[in-house]
């Protein structure tokens, strides 16, 4: 299903009954990375998938997607779809929408869980990594593709998951290069929203992977300390949903019915 929001079509699927949750990709993903989740999920909940900006079926909107912007999108589709409260999931890049959306919108979340995703800025360091990432995506695009989304895997699983892996990469490579950059540019310039964390009255998890090659585990850990976040750790890269996918649909569920 489509939404038309300035000018162009956000694309979103809203499948089950129940409690709702909206699921939010991560950068070079789409909507679909869900896939094997949903038919579960939606047994018990109206789970609620959305193509950020320049991603999956949803075209471009401008130079920079800002992590407003895209939190902009999700809130027409909801007030569309008429939920008023949910439960946000969001996965890296999404997780930075999810705290975007929740800044502007504190009483609309029930539950947030920050997936393989921080709550911080990015630093200096991360900034400068960004702006050479938009060089090299520009210079070649398929080659970029493929290595940042190898370099999100745990080195092992690279191997173990050889075969998914592949299907990320391809699913990656769809995502236009205007979308790509424009992203890149959104995440560089994203502010500090700790204080989401910190005083907002819903429940919120974490999950955090001891070898996420893309964030700092002990940047993570910290801030989850003195705030009523549950934290969840497992041994592996960034992309939980695949490398430990059995644990994790286990502890979002659980949040879920928590909730």
């Amino acid at each position: 299903m489509t939404l038309l929001f300035k000018d162009i079509n956000i694309f979103y699927t809203d499948q089950g009954k129940g409690n709702p949750v909206v699921l939010l990709h991560g950068f070079l993903e789409n909507s679909t990375m869900w896939d094997a989740f949903i038919p579960q999920l939606s047994n018990k909940n109206r789970v609620i998938c959305i193509d950020l900006l320049g991603h999956g079926k949803t075209p471009c909107l401008g130079y920079v997607h800002t992590m407003e912007l895209m939190a902009e999108t999700v809130e027409a589709v909801l007030n569309h779809l008429k939920i008023k409260h949910a439960i946000f999931i969001g996965h890296s890049m999404g997780g930075y929408v999810a705290l975007a959306f929740a800044e502007n919108n504190p009483s609309a979340l029930k539950g947030l869980c920050l997936m393989n995703s921080t709550a911080l800025a990015d630093t200096d360091e991360k900034k400068q990594n960004r702006d050479r990432a938009i060089i090299a995506v520009k210079q070649n695009y398929k080659t970029f593709v493929r290595i940042a989304i190898n370099n999100l895997f745990r080195p092992k699983n690279r191997i173990v998951f050889a075969d998914r892996v592949k299907e990320v990469i391809n699913s990656a490579l769809e995502t236009p290069l205007q979308g790509v950059i424009a992203a890149l540019e959104g995440m560089k310039i994203r502010k500090n929203r700790e204080q989401v964390l910190e005083y907002s009255g819903f429940k919120k998890m974490m999950i955090i992977s001891k070898r996420d090659p893309a964030l700092d585990y002990n940047s993570l850990i910290g801030q989850t300390k003195k705030r009523d976040i549950k934290v969840v750790e497992f041994q592996d890269g960034h992309m939980s949903h695949i490398e430990n996918n059995k644990e994790f649909l286990l502890q979002i569920m659980y949040f879920i019915d928590f909730i």
